[in-house]
């Protein structure tokens, strides 16, 4: 039985899974996205909101963001922000369902040690996320918690 690779430390100060690079960072986004776009839930979301033609672009910038999260490479200078709360239709349900969807693809996709952080970073994000959302609509954000990957 082999060991869990040891993490690297990355030029940026971060401590990166042995495992983990760019061309995993791909196909966790490649296959989270062809996923999300067939659910009952999110699917209707982000093909209203993401033109056919426009999705290979879109999974570069998404790769730019995880790549950027997760390996500091610092590709992503986005605003993801103001894109979800033009999105008057995003509930805690899609994130609770977006969270379950993404721990299955990184689960599936990559080692133990890698679907953890990708698992982690998706948490604090749609924490994040849904705290600005509640902010942004005028509603008290206090009672938001964490919601975990997986949990309903």
């Amino acid at each position: 039985m082999t060991s869990p690779s040891l993490p690297r430390l990355h030029p940026t100060g971060r401590l990166v899974p042995e495992d983990l690079d760019e061309a995993m960072v791909r196909s966790v986004v490649e296959r989270f996205y062809a996923a999300a776009r067939r659910d009952a839930l999110l699917g209707p979301v982000f093909n209203r909101v993401i033109a056919e033609p426009e999705w290979p672009a879109h999974i570069d910038t998404i790769t730019d963001f995880w790549s950027s999260m997760l390996l500091g490479t610092r590709r992503y200078m986005g605003r993801p922000m103001p894109k979800h709360l033009a999105l008057p239709e995003l509930t805690d349900a899609h994130f609770a369902r977006w969270l379950a969807l993404f721990r299955t693809t990184a689960e599936a996709s990559c080692p133990p040690q890698v679907a953890a952080l990708f698992v982690d970073r998706a948490e604090r994000i749609a924490f994040n996320f849904r705290l600005r959302i509640a902010q942004f609509r005028g509603e008290d954000p206090t009672p938001l918690r964490p919601q975990r990957a997986g949990e309903a």
